[in-house]
C-alpha cells in the first residue's frame, strides 16, 4: 500500500481508535494582542498613572458605551462585582429576592447573596438555555426586586418577555453579558436592554483585559449610584459621595488591553457569527445526533462565548453524550459539555465552615440541595454542548475540517459503542479480579 492509501485508511479510521485525527490544522489562538496595546502599554508604564479612572480607562468607558448604545459605562475589577455594583444600583437591598437562571456561571448567583439578597434559581428555555420567563412568572413573591438574565453561551435571552414580566411586577433587570459583549436584540444591543448591563473582562471572554468588568446603563442616577461603590466613595465628579467606600477599580494596564481588544471585536464577531452559520448549516446536513441551536429572529447580531450545540441521544446509537464527545475530541474538535447545574455549586453550601458566603436563614432560603430544575439537569447531565469562541475564528478550511470531524464520528457511532463497551468490559474485568 502506497503511502497516500495508508493515509486515507488512516483518516477513516476514528482518532479515539489509532486513526489520524480530521482536524489538522491549530484551533485559533486566545487571547490575542495588537502592536498599539504594547505601544499604549509603555505609555502608561512610563507615565506612572496606573490608575484612578486614567485616560485610558476614562476612553474606554466611553468607547465601549457607544459600541453597546449605552449612555453610561464604568469598569471595575471582574464580573463578580459588577453584577453586586448593578444590583446594589438600581436598589437591591439584604432581605430581597433576586431570580435566576438554573444553567449559568456561579458569578450570578453569588452576587446577590454577597450583598444580602437571596438568589432564587428557576428553570431555563430548552432551546436557547437561558432564563424562561414562564418560569420568572411563577416565582415572584412580594419580596422580588430584581430579574437576571443571562445571555448565555451562543444565544440571547427572550428580552421582550422578560422586560414585560418585569414591568407588570415592578422589578429591575439586570441584564448578565459576561458571555455576549456585542449582541443585539431588535438592535438594541445587549447591557442597554434592562435597567443596568453587567459585563466580565475574564481572559476566556471575547473581550478581555485578564480580569476586569463593567457596569453599563442609561439612568443617571444608577450610574451616580454605582460609581463611589467602585471608587472608593468617589463620585463622577471626583469628589467625594458619601456613603460608599468599596475599591473595585481596575488599572490603565488592563484599560489599554480592553481598548486594543474592542477594536478588533466588531471583525471578529462578524468572522463567528459566519462561521457559527457555516457550521450550523453544516450539521443540518449531516444530520446525527448533535445540531446548532435555533437562532431567534429577534437577535440582529449575536456574539458567542460558545456556540450553542444539541446533543440528541436518539440518534446516537446508543453512544452517550460523554463517549460521543471524547471521540469529536480525538478528532480535534474541541466541544465540551455546558457548566454544571448552578445550585449543585459547592459555594451555595451554605452551612459549610469553608463557605465564604455568610449563614443564610434556611426559612428565607431556597433550598438549593433539594432543588431539582428539570430542563436545566437534562442539558447539563445529557442533552448539552458548547464549542468555545476561539475555534469559531477559524479559518473557513479549519470549520471545515470541523465538520469532517463530525461526519466521521456520525459515520463511525457503532465502532465508538465497540470502544467504550470493550472498555467498561475490562474495567468490569479488573475490579472483579478475573
Amino acid at each position: 500500500m502506497d503511502m497516500t492509501r495508508k493515509g486515507k485508511a488512516r483518516m477513516s479510521v476514528l482518532a479515539l481508535c489509532g486513526g489520524r485525527p480530521a482536524v489538522q490544522r491549530p484551533r485559533p489562538r486566545w487571547p490575542v494582542a495588537g502592536e498599539i496595546e504594547c505601544a499604549w502599554m509603555e505609555g502608561v508604564l512610563r507615565s506612572g498613572e496606573w490608575s484612578w479612572m486614567g485616560p485610558h480607562e476614562t476612553a474606554f468607558c466611553r468607547e465601549f458605551a457607544n459600541f453597546i448604545g449605552a449612555k453610561y459605562c464604568l469598569c471595575v475589577a471582574n464580573g463578580t462585582v459588577s453584577l453586586e455594583v448593578a444590583l446594589q444600583a438600581v436598589g437591591v437591598e439584604p432581605g430581597d429576592e433576586v431570580i435566576v437562571p438554573g444553567l449559568t456561571w456561579v458569578a450570578t448567583v453569588q452576587a446577590p447573596i454577597n450583598i444580602g439578597a437571596n438568589a432564587v434559581i428557576v428553570d431555563i428555555d430548552p432551546e436557547t438555555w437561558n432564563i424562561d420567563p414562564r418560569a420568572i412568572e411563577s416565582a415572584v413573591t412580594s419580596r422580588t426586586r430584581a430579574i437576571i438574565p443571562v445571555h448565555l453561551y451562543g444565544c440571547m435571552a427572550d428580552m421582550d418577555a422578560i422586560v414585560d414580566v418585569a414591568r407588570r411586577h415592578n422589578l429591575k433587570v439586570v441584564e448578565d453579558v459576561a458571555h455576549q459583549h456585542g449582541s443585539r436584540w431588535r438592535n438594541r444591543g445587549a447591557g442597554a436592554i434592562g435597567d443596568v448591563g453587567s459585563f466580565s473582562f475574564q481572559q476566556s471572554k471575547v473581550l478581555t483585559c485578564g480580569e476586569g468588568g463593567a457596569v453599563t446603563c442609561n439612568d443617571e442616577a444608577v450610574y451616580n449610584i454605582a460609581f463611589p461603590l467602585k471608587h472608593v466613595g468617589w463620585g463622577p465628579d471626583m469628589k467625594p459621595a458619601g456613603r460608599y467606600a468599596h475599591n473595585y477599580r481596575i488599572t490603565e494596564m488592563q484599560a489599554v488591553l480592553l481598548r486594543g481588544g474592542l477594536r478588533r471585536l466588531p471583525e471578529e464577531t462578524r468572522r463567528r457569527e459566519e462561521n457559527a452559520a457555516t457550521l450550523a448549516e453544516g450539521l443540518a446536513r449531516l444530520g446525527g445526533p448533535l445540531r446548532a441551536a435555533r437562532r431567534d429572529p429577534r437577535v440582529t447580531r449575536q456574539a458567542y462565548y460558545c456556540m450553542t450545540l444539541h446533543f440528541d441521544p436518539r440518534h446516537a446509537r446508543g453512544v452517550s453524550r460523554a463517549e460521543y464527545l471524547a471521540a469529536l475530541n480525538a478528532e480535534g474538535f474541541p466541544a465540551g459539555a455546558p457548566y454544571e447545574p448552578v445550585y449543585r455549586h459547592k459555594l451555595l453550601n451554605f452551612y459549610d465552615k469553608t463557605s465564604p458566603i455568610p449563614y443564610r436563614d434556611p426559612k428565607r432560603v431556597q433550598n438549593y440541595a433539594a432543588l431539582r430544575l428539570p430542563v436545566v439537569e437534562k442539558v447539563c447531565d445529557e442533552t448539552g454542548v458548547v464549542l468555545s469562541h476561539p475555534a469559531l475564528l477559524g479559518s473557513d478550511e479549519y470549520i471545515g475540517e470541523l465538520l469532517t470531524a463530525v461526519r466521521k464520528v456520525n459515520d463511525n457511532l457503532t465502532a465508538v459503542w465497540r470502544h467504550f463497551a470493550a472498555q467498561k468490559k475490562a474495567a468490569e474485568k479488573c475490579r472483579s479480579g478475573r
